[in-house]
């Protein structure tokens, strides 16, 4: 073993940091398939770093609790302060009213460490489409490394130095307690989100810290190391679970940390190039602006995102991160001009100012201009507007009057199905029918009822072996189809072109593959939604209906609006349904 003292710059641990930041990012861009193990990597990196660096203070009497937390607040909150506001200034003059609300909720959740827990309310799921549109999607990993120093300090605190050799197994204990969590049967966004399932990847860094106080490892696989690091990260390993390559990330990563890479020229070249090295001094500022940048280009600068405009987003990331290193990171972590109270009044000043306008925004339902393209009026702002509409349909579940000539019709299944259910209420057959709705059939204790009774049918997202479970009459039955209108309507919104209300756009990944493979599957029977308004010449479909009104609020659902369009261009196909006798 060789020394390495704690204090000494080690610059293969910014050219780790690069291997760290780089995959993310490339992750996000679509490019790399594990990138987002990077996070990992910087997990175990700083419960090394912290842990080391408070073990050596215990050691030497000179640990204070308010030094650390000062030098963590100089160290994390400038720069994510001045990126909540920069987000949420373009936000402001650029977003739909219900992408701003999520704004504000993620702007208040980053300034109050908790944006994991946001998540974990909300959307749930880290993958989901809908986050690549969200510019602080990514602070949920901040917010879990800020949860940790809020209270791993205080373990410290409460050993001392008389009980120091308490710290490794209580530390083990705890990194064993977090696997076998992070194993357990809770469901996967607990696993994702919350610490104490990733608790163990940040103390095996600490531990690691421990074991090797002021020592590295000399060998001679320290470029195997870091090579087989890099593959994880690039290479698609589909085959392996995704806690395995968790778990690798983590292992690996330790390897590096705890070698010495000085003997070794292939290793230096890997990790201690001028490139590497200045990546990882700015890949703070690379996380954080990455995501920032990526979203709102999405959002409102390309409709498409090729690999020239990745390139461009790319660059744009690079010089705004190494700006903010120079101007923000370093002088509010170093100057002696900037004293504590100085830094802390900025900081204050800023957060208090997006919490609160971002509390206004949420407390508007994000509505703080006219949105004609929506229906909505500055002056007469309501909460849950378009839900309110939607979900209007959740009443019609009283089931069929007797003595009545009107059409009974019964509708099963998602939200789909709902919007379905809405299209009728909106066409001209209206006064002609009685309609019953169930969202999930399989607990109606009615359905056998209700079906009877009906006289027409119409299910979304239940399969033939579950309508057949549950008993559907098929010569009733009608099938539902898929439908969407794209990812985001945020780059039709800030269009400019005198063609706006005739934009169209292309369907997000498989929809149309599984509208026809139903069509297939269910011949007529089949209520195909895409058929009517596509484009067969390169199968795109409108943003707005013809009085230039957003046919989808989300993308995927009906508005008011986009349920009277769709009732006027499938008039005559329900009127063929309708006038069909079962």
């Amino acid at each position: 073993m060789d020394t390495a003292p704690i204090n000494k710059y080690r610059p293969e641990i910014d050219g780790l940091r690069a291997i760290a930041v780089l995959p993310v990012i490339f992750f996000h861009f679509g490019v790399m398939p594990n990138g987002y193990l990077g996070v990992d990597i910087f997990f175990v990196i700083s419960g090394y770093l912290i842990t080391g660096i408070i073990y050596k203070q215990i050691l030497n009497n000179c640990f204070s609790i308010k030094n650390f937390y000062i030098k963590r607040t100089r160290r994390i909150l400038p720069l994510v302060s001045f990126i909540c506001l920069v987000a949420l200034i373009i936000g402001i003059f650029t977003m739909l009213p219900d992408d701003l609300e999520n704004l504000s909720q993620s702007i208040i959740a980053t300034n109050f460490f908790s944006n994991n827990i946001l998540q974990i309310l909300t959307t749930k799921n880290y993958w989901d489409v809908v986050n690549e549109f969200k510019p602080l999607m990514h602070t949920w990993s901040l917010a879990l490394e800020e949860q940790y120093y809020l209270f791993y300090p205080f373990l410290f605190l409460l050993i001392g130095k008389k009980r120091i050799s308490w710290l490794l197994p209580i530390l083990v204990t705890l990194t064993i307690i977090s696997i076998i969590l992070y194993f357990s049967n809770f469901p996967e966004y607990y696993k994702f989100y919350f610490l104490q399932f990733r608790f163990f990847e940040l103390s095996i860094g600490g531990i690691a810290a421990i074991v090797f106080f002021g020592k590295t490892i000399k060998h001679a696989f320290n470029s195997l190391i870091i090579i087989l690091l890099c593959s994880l990260l690039a290479v698609n390993l589909g085959f392996l679970p995704d806690s395995i390559k968790l778990l690798l990330s983590v292992a690996l990563t330790v390897l590096v940390l705890i070698s010495n890479n000085s003997n070794s020229k292939t290793s230096k070249l890997l990790l201690e190039n001028k490139a590497f090295i200045l990546i990882g001094k700015i890949s703070f500022s690379l996380y954080m602006w990455h995501q920032i940048v990526l979203a709102y280009a999405r959002y409102f600068v390309f409709k498409e995102l090729d690999s020239f405009n990745l390139s461009i987003v790319f660059i744009v990331t690079f010089i705004l991160s190494y700006i903010s290193f120079q101007f923000i990171e370093s002088p509010f972590r170093m100057s002696k001009r900037l004293t504590n109270k100085m830094v802390l009044s900025t900081i204050l000043v800023v957060t208090i100012f997006t919490t609160t306008s971002s509390f206004y925004i949420y407390n508007r339902a994000g509505v703080i201009k006219d949105v004609p393209e929506l229906g909505i009026n500055f002056a007469k702002i309501e909460k849950n507007m378009h839900s309110k509409y939607n979900d209007r349909i959740y009443n019609y579940n009283k089931g069929f009057q007797k003595n009545s000539s009107r059409i009974k019709i019964l509708v099963l299944g998602n939200s789909f199905a709902r919007d379905w259910a809405n299209i009728l209420l909106e066409s001209n057959f209206n006064s002609r029918i009685q309609l019953t709705y169930i969202y999930d059939p399989q607990y109606s204790k009615k359905l056998q009822k209700l079906n009877n009774a009906s006289d027409f049918i119409f299910s979304s997202a239940l399969s033939e072996e579950k309508l057949a479970i549950l008993k559907i009459t098929k010569e009733k039955l009608w099938v539902v189809g898929t439908k969407n209108f794209g990812l985001n309507n945020g780059y039709f919104y800030n269009y400019s072109g005198d063609d706006y209300c005739e934009q169209r756009t292309t369907m997000e990944d498989g929809y149309l593959i599984d509208n026809e493979n139903k069509k297939t599957i269910w011949g007529e029977k089949y209520v195909d939604l895409i058929g009517p308004v596509i484009s067969d010449k390169d199968n795109t479909v409108p943003v707005f209906t013809r009085n230039c009104k957003f046919i989808s609020q989300d993308c995927r659902h009906l508005t008011k609006e986009g349920s009277i369009f769709y009732a006027k261009i499938m008039q005559a196909r329900i009127a063929e349904i309708l006038t069909t006798i079962p």
